[in-house]
Order: C-alpha cells, then structure tokens, then sequence
C-alpha cells in the first residue's frame, strides 16, 4: 500500500525544492532539515536553507503555528560503503568461529541441544543466534550496566570484567562513581531520592505499604487510585483517564480491546515494539506507512475507504491509526497537526502514544498536544508512561469516559493485572502537582522550560561540532549517527572511561547502516554537567578545536568529551562542519 506514488506531488504543488543538491530522504523528506514555517528557524545556518513546500495531501503549511524543524543528513556515499564492508566482515569471521566451534577447536558457550536430541526440530535456532554470537556479544559490554544509585544527572556503575570477551561477567565490588548519565529517560529530572516527591512516596509507603496483592476490580482499588485518574485526567484536559502499572502493557493489552478482526490498523513504519504486538495480538489488518510521511498514510487512508476489506469489499468495521509523539530512536516528533487533519477528513480513529512527549514537550509540558497548541478531544486515545518524565512506573490512557468505562470491563490489563504499588502512584501524583504548579512553586515548569534549553543547546552544540544527528530540535531524545559497527561498541567503551555513560544502538535496532549513540536530555542536567572546567585556548588543540588565542573553552563537560571521543573514532561525518561558535 505505500507505492511510490505516494511521494509524488499532488494538486499541482512543488515539492521538496532544495539547494545545495540535498536530496529527499527514505521517508520521504529532506534529510537536511526541513520545516514548516516561513520564519529563519533559531540555529540554521543560512547556506543551509532548505525550500520545502507542505505537500502531503493536506493544507500541512496552515496546519503550523510555530517552526517545525528536523533534521535528517544523508548518510555519506564511503560511510555507507565502509559501513556495508564492515558487517560483511565480521559475518565471515562469524561463520569461520562457527565451524570452528563445530570440530571442538574453539569452545562453544551458547545454549545447544544435547547430542541424544540432534534428530528433533532444533529448539535453539542457530541462524537466528548468528548476530548475537558473533556479533553482539563483541561489543555486549556496552549493555545492562548494573547502576546503585539514583539514575539522576549523574549514576554510580557497578564495575565489572569479563575473563571470555563478553560471554561472563565478574564484578570487582568497586564503584565508579559520578558518571554523567546522558542515557535515562529521566527528562523532568523526577528521578530523585530528596525533595518533595521523595518525601510524599516515603510517607505514603509507611501508611500503605508497598504492594496492593489484589486487581483493581477486586480487592486493589485506593482511593490513591482514583485521586491519580482524576488528577492524570486533569493534567491532559480529557474527561477521564486511567492507569496501568506497566507502561508495555498500556499498549499491547488495550489495542486489542479497541480493534478487532474486520479493523484496520494504520501504523507508523517505525512505531515501538509494544504499539506493534498490540497491533498484532487484536487480529486486525495492519498496514504500515513511512514515518511521518503524510501522504503514505493519506493514501493509505483512501484506499482503505474506496476498496474496503479484502476480497469482500466491505467497509471496514473501524480505522484506527497509531502514532507517537516522540519517536524514541529517530528523536522525531509526530506531525500531529496533519494527522488530525487526515483522521477527521477520513473519519478514522487516532491512538496517541506519549510515553516520551508527555512532560518533555510543550509549555505546561502536557505533550505533543500541548506543544502544538491543539485540542485534547481531537485525539481519540491517549495513552502514556510514568515511566519517564514522572520518574515513576506504569502508563495511562485518557479519552472520553465512555471509552474509559469500556476498557476497565475489557482491558486485559485492567482485569487480570495487579494495582499499582501505592509509593509508584504517590510519585506520579506528587511529580504531575509539581508539574502543574499545585504545589505552590513554579518547580515543575522551571523543569520544563530547563530541560528545553538544555536539548536546543545540545543539538545546536553537536551540529557545530560536525556530527549528523537525528530528529525535532526540541525533541529531549538525540540520536548521533555513528553508522561503522566497530564504532558502536568503541564509543560507548571510550565514553565511560571518560565518566560519561551513553546509550549505543545498532541493527537490528536500528536499519543496518544507521548504527548510533543516543543521547537522552534531562532538565537535571545543569551548564556545569553539560560543559565544565573554562581552560585556555593552549589546552583546546587536544579536542581538535581551533580557537582564537586567549579565548577559553570549556572541557571535561559532557560536551567536550563527545567531542574528544568524536575525533578520536573520527564519527565527525557532517558535510556541515562548522566551528564552535564563540558566544
């Protein structure tokens, strides 16, 4: 359903006019940057002007009342090459240790059939375990690093050696202490052991306990319970709301309940793995268009309502479209505007998914709704985590109370699932006060205009240092391409040495080319950690910088050391190089 006539342009209009010989990018946009908006966008440079005419079958242009800015660099022609030769490697070295293992030269230490049950259908499928053994576990200490601490602005990691290249681990029973974290999803910084939330969670753990034993329709219903949905309900301006103690289950247990055989469901090519097996598991047809790419879905839309249901033509029983509002690998933000444009000219539902935009976007930090300044009741279903900005766990759904009272009797995850733990709730309701301003201090949205700082300087930081990133300039999730597989592990290993723990990902994660770092933004994270220790110009040559003489520049901050590591793995891959400025 996603032909190439879906890129075309349509009604007459031009699209994706460019300077600079930049071409349109896999999902159908510049990948320089392209936005929405007549106004010079804060940060863009001017010879990096891109012309770029909404055309994706709505009047998208109108739909934009503030800059709608991504960015998405073409990855490098040798890069890609280099990248492509890479995995090719390794995938030799890969079959030469398997028939090694084989004829017992080198030792095996994954899970195999025993020799009386090689004549059964093989419980362990090697193929399938060829990247992990060959290839993950070269680079698997990147992963699962055991923390003992607050996950804050900065974590302590429980170090740890591994005497087999990855396949064990042996704890030394030291500490590192202090590493920036540059990877939680703590946004709003509510991640804490002190303060106001910390103290409201502990009080409410003395007088209830920790654990509920009971569902919420049984035994398990608190009146910290009901407090939390009326309040959530308040919080995203819907008449009511609900909450699920796990944020996975919120999506792969109530898709289901609102779609069904005879459904359509149109999903976003690179939507989380929860929204997909919700998808999956409610039966309907799902068809997926490219990522954020309204004319795929709109044509996907009227294709839908002209042929109907295959081989019989019958109209669908419903269309429901699923979205998020930040997309947790891309660092992109739903064009939200046009997809409620497109669900009301189609009359198809929309399902909302929040769990990284809810208190990390807008100026109340209400989310994506929020930071387009649109109406809460155009979005059917609105679902989100406390997992992330509240520092809690568990996620919600918020809607009409008809549709509310519909899922507590045919959730899966409201009927079989244990309550919520009463400290959990206290959290959220203390950290979405906060946020609100119902505490009485102007805390919760200083965290919110801080943390929005925070991500447009770092994104701007990293542009001029010449690194290709990904996504929104105001989307709190950055991702840094670093595309060779080498590299994955190397930078993540270079980075930790320097005290700073980030995030690497690769395929299949990631499509195979597009291996990177990301970077997770947190208004906890102050100027000092993010930049630190002003030295003179004669130190800055280390880090490959030039700067005027007698001008100071800032090391050891999170910043600076990408930077160091950048040059060191030479993962500087924007055609776009520029110095860093000086203000």
């Amino acid at each position: 359903m996603t032909e190439s006539s879906a890129n075309k342009p349509g009604n007459g209009q031009v699209c994706h006019r460019v300077k600079n010989g930049v071409k349109p990018g896999r999902n159908g946009f510049i990948k320089n940057h392209h936005h929405y908006h007549h106004q010079q966008p804060m940060y863009c440079y001017p010879e990096d002007k891109v012309q770029h005419t909404a055309c994706n079958g709505s009047s998208g242009l109108g739909l934009y009342s503030r800059p709608f800015i991504e960015s998405f660099e073409e990855t490098p022609m040798l890069v890609a090459v280099l990248t492509y030769m890479g995995y090719g490697i390794l995938t030799i070295f890969g079959y030469l240790r398997d028939f090694l293992r084989d004829w017992k030269i080198e030792r095996c230490h994954i899970a195999r059939e025993r020799e009386e049950q090689r004549d059964f259908v093989p419980l362990y499928q090697d193929f399938e375990n060829f990247y992990t053994r060959n290839l993950y576990m070269r680079i698997r200490d990147s992963w699962n690093r055991p923390i003992c601490s607050v996950p804050g602005a900065k974590v302590d990691l429980v170090e740890r050696v591994s005497p087999d290249y990855n396949w064990t681990f042996d704890y030394t029973g030291k500490v590192v202490e202090g590493v920036i974290n540059m990877g939680s999803y703590n946004y709003l910084g509510f991640a804490e052991n002190t303060g106001y939330c910390a103290d409201a969670s502990a009080e409410v753990t003395m007088k209830y306990g920790v654990g509920v034993a009971s569902t919420r329709q049984e035994m398990g219903n608190l009146d910290r319970h009901e407090e939390m949905e009326e309040l959530v309900a308040k919080f995203l301006g819907v008449e009511s709301a609900m909450a699920f103690g796990m944020g996975f289950a919120t999506n792969s247990m109530n898709i289901p309940a609102l779609a069904g055989k005879g459904c359509l469901i149109l999903s976003d090519e690179l939507n989380h793995a929860s929204l997909v097996l919700g998808a999956r598991l409610s039966g309907s047809t799902i068809r997926v268009f490219k990522h954020n790419n309204m004319q795929s879905l709109e044509k996907m839309l009227r294709d839908a309502i002209v042929h109907g249901q295959p081989r019989t033509h019958r109209p669908w029983k419903k269309i429901l479209i699923l979205v998020e509002g930040i997309y947790s690998m891309e660092g992109s933000i739903v064009r939200l505007p046009e997809v409620i444009a497109l669900k009301k000219r189609y009359r198809a539902y929309l399902y909302l998914d929040e769990a990284h935009s809810i208190g990390a976007l807008g100026p109340g930090g209400r989310g994506v709704v929020d930071y387009f300044g649109l109406d809460p009741r155009d979005v059917d279903v609105m679902m989100g985590t406390f997992t992330k900005s509240f520092g809690a766990a568990g996620g919600y759904i918020g809607g009409r109370k008809e549709l509310m009272e519909y899922l507590r009797s045919h959730s899966h995850s409201a009927v079989y699932a244990a309550s919520m733990s009463p400290p959990v709730v206290e959290q959220i309701i203390a950290s979405m006060k906060c946020i609100m301003g119902e505490d009485g201090t102007t805390l919760g949205r200083d965290r919110v205009q801080q943390l929005a700082e925070n991500t447009l300087y770092f994104r701007r930081r990293l542009t001029e240092m010449g690194f290709i990133i990904y996504g929104n300039n105001d989307s709190p999730v950055v991702p840094m391409m670093l595309y060779m597989p080498a590299k994955i592990g190397a930078f993540g290993r270079e980075m930790l040495k320097r005290n700073i723990g980030v995030v690497v990902v690769g395929f299949p994660a990631t499509p195979i080319i597009e291996s990177r770092a990301r970077f997770c933004i947190s208004a906890a994270h102050t100027k000092d950690v993010l930049d630190t220790l002003p030295l003179p110009s004669a130190a800055f040559p280390k880090l490959g910088y030039r700067t005027p003489c007698g001008v100071t520049r800032l090391k050891n901050g999170a910043l600076s050391v990408i930077s160091e590591v950048g040059d060191l793995l030479q993962v500087k891959y924007s055609r776009h190089k520029r110095l860093p400025s000086l203000d």
